[in-house]
């Protein structure tokens, strides 16, 4: 008689990995991403880049002018003013010329913060017609 080779016939071997578990996780992390993106809110400025084709107008000889200078300095109508001085110089300027806005010119390597503060500023003086602008 021949002689049969056991094949275990109660063992089953398993041929790969389970990924019933792992699809389920990637599913909630995706649930989870796609609800909590919904609430996520950034903050920015608007910005009024000017165009180097735009020539001065009269309007623009009107506007308030303030400079930041690279070491952080702000200059006011020709005079070095502190940033919490801005919105005092801005409402008596503006108070002359009520249509008047606000041309701020930055150095290239001016501090953000400093331009922020000064925007800040502006905007508690109460002008809103913000143009930015840049020397080298």
């Amino acid at each position: 008689m021949r002689k049969r080779r056991d094949q275990g016939g109660g063992h089953e071997s398993s041929h790969g990995i389970d990924l019933a578990p792992m699809l389920d996780f990637v599913i909630n992390l995706l649930i989870f991403f796609i609800i909590t993106a919904v609430f996520v809110k950034e903050s920015g400025l608007t910005v009024n880049r000017p165009t180097s084709f735009e020539q001065e107008n009269k309007e623009d000889s009107k506007s308030i002018q303030i400079q930041i200078l690279d070491n952080g300095e702000i200059w006011v109508d020709n005079r070095a003013v502190d940033v919490r001085a801005v919105r005092a110089n801005v409402e008596r300027m503006s108070a002359v010329n009520p249509d008047s806005g606000v041309l701020i010119i930055a150095q290239e390597k001016a501090p953000t913060g400093t331009l922020v503060q000064v925007v800040d500023e502006v905007h508690l003086g109460g002008i809103y017609n913000i143009t930015f602008s840049t020397t080298q």
